[in-house]
């Protein structure tokens, strides 16, 4: 009996491939015995998985995941009384025409004399603009416009808190790009979210307050009063050149304040720390402007959130406690800087998404400690109060995480199963509030109600930017979604 000869067939380019990439990976490892760990944090998505994924037709590309994350924060300059070299930085810029930009009660304060001393000194022509409002509205955020570009500067100098930054951010916006609609470069869907696509002028921040970040970050945050939401703008672009971080530039701060900033860098190193992965993002963008600046966690980001995180569960109860423990105030001024640089790439997620209705539906609430003429949730206390039910409800994503930001609370997370990190960290969250004093122990004291709920999540919904890096959080259906959301609400009561 005769055999016939094997038929042989020629394998494919895309099973050429496939069989190339396999052999590279798996006979020729990597010689860092980190990176040759596929399972490694710092990995993104699977060679071969991503290599069939190219050769398949058709491809979604709304759908594929990003593969690379971009590290972007100002130049900083750390020190207490280096405030004075302002005047000199602006020189360096061969700037002629300065825009301050600041808020009524700073511009008494020593920052701005220092700040306009050093301007005097280096004969820079300076106009002072000083109606910020504190948490910023775009009625305010317009009117400000106006007044810059009726002076036409070719720079521009922020002194005061995150409201008075954020507003110098979109100043310096809408001069470099006079003719743009507002909503333009507003965060879609409430707005176009068109990419920056030029430098703007220089701007130099020098936070008075402990809290932001908004000295690093291309962030900038404000009340759109139609929508009853707030919203923002972000690009790298919108930056800072220059963050001029002093440390006598925040010991004016009253102790309210000091707890409602702190409580604002502690949100955002937990959730940039607890974002998802930059490698599991959607979608891939098609031109690397439009990559954003909330990418998800990463490995540099990582770093600066986790010690931010650690640093203000240290100092922030000192700080507030005692208005003359001047390294506290130090220490948390840096902690901000440091968390501004973490959130700042990685992102921020539910604590911050859920906060945005929570103040621009504000049913009277008015903050103790802070003197304005308004009802008022500061940023940080609208952000904390749902902390405690965010991280119960993140703690599945990713165990590990959650119990290192629990250890960092001073839990003994030795024998502490990991189906219970979301329960011990939301346990640790609460106990801190708790102790820090004059915090509001849930949205009931804010004078929400159950009944308010479902505005609540309407206008949460609209914080895509932020919400796409929430861990749990199913975005793919919208009344999921929804019921996720009303039940985070709803447990944040009162805890």
């Amino acid at each position: 009996m005769s055999i016939a000869p094997a038929i042989r067939i020629a394998p494919s380019r895309a099973a050429r491939a496939m069989n190339l990439l396999r052999t590279v990976q798996f006979t020729h490892p990597p010689s860092c015995p980190c990176h040759s760990n596929p399972a490694h944090h710092h990995h993104g998505p699977n060679a071969v998985h991503q290599a069939r994924r190219h050769l398949a037709t058709p491809i979604d590309t709304s759908r594929q995941k990003e593969y690379a994350f971009e590290m972007a924060a100002s130049s900083i300059r750390f020190g207490p009384g280096c405030t004075k070299e302002v005047g000199m930085d602006f020189t360096n810029m061969g700037a002629k025409r300065v825009m301050v930009v600041t808020d009524g009660n700073v511009r008494k304060l020593n920052a701005m004399k220092q700040a306009v001393e050093g301007l005097e000194r280096e004969g820079i022509q300076f106009e002072v603009y000083d109606g910020v409002r504190v948490e910023p509205k775009d009625e305010s955020i317009k009117a400000a416009i106006e007044v810059s570009k009726g002076y036409r500067p070719d720079a521009f100098l922020a002194v005061g808190g995150g409201s008075v930054i954020d507003t110098a951010k979109l100043m310096n916006l809408y001069t470099t790009f006079p003719e743009a609609d507002f909503l333009d470069f507003v965060n879609a869907p409430l707005g176009k979210g068109l990419p920056i696509s030029s430098k703007l002028y220089p701007l130099v921040a020098i936070p008075t307050t402990a809290g932001t970040g908004s000295e690093t970050t291309g962030t900038a945050i404000f009340d759109l009063v139609s929508k009853r939401a707030k919203t923002g703008i972000a690009h790298r672009n919108l930056k800072p050149t220059l963050g001029i971080v002093d440390p006598l530039n925040t010991r004016t701060m009253p102790s309210a304040v000091h707890a409602s900033s702190g409580l604002d860098v502690l949100c955002h190193s937990l959730e940039s720390w607890t974002a998802i992965p930059y490698h599991e993002r959607v979608p891939r963008p098609a031109n690397p402007i439009q990559r954003p600046a909330y990418q998800g966690a990463n490995p540099i980001s990582d770093i600066f959130s986790l010690q931010a995180l650690k640093d203000t569960v240290k100092y922030l109860p000192r700080a507030v406690k005692d208005p003359e423990d001047h390294e506290a105030q130090s220490q948390m001024l840096l902690a901000a800087t440091l968390a501004g640089v973490g959130f700042g790439n990685a992102g921020v997620h539910l604590c911050h998404g859920m906060s945005y209705p929570i103040s621009g539906q504000n049913p009277g609430y008015k903050h103790a400690g802070y003197e304005v003429d308004h009802a008022i949730i500061p940023h940080g206390v609208s952000v904390a109060v749902t902390a405690p039910a965010v991280f119960k409800f993140t703690g599945a994503s990713n165990p590990e995480r959650h119990l290192q930001a629990a250890e960092a609370f001073g839990v003994d997370i030795s024998n502490v199963k990991k189906e219970m990190a979301g329960e011990v960290l939301g346990e640790a969250l609460a106990e801190f509030l708790v102790k820090l004093g004059d915090q509001p122990r849930g949205l009931k004291q804010l004078g929400f109600g159950k009944g308010d709920i479902d505005a609540l999540v309407e206008g949460t919904i609209p914080q895509a930017r932020v919400l796409m890096l929430a861990p749990s959080l199913e975005m793919q259906d919208l009344e999921v979604e929804r019921e996720q959301l009303g039940r985070l609400f709803d447990d944040a009561m009162e805890y």
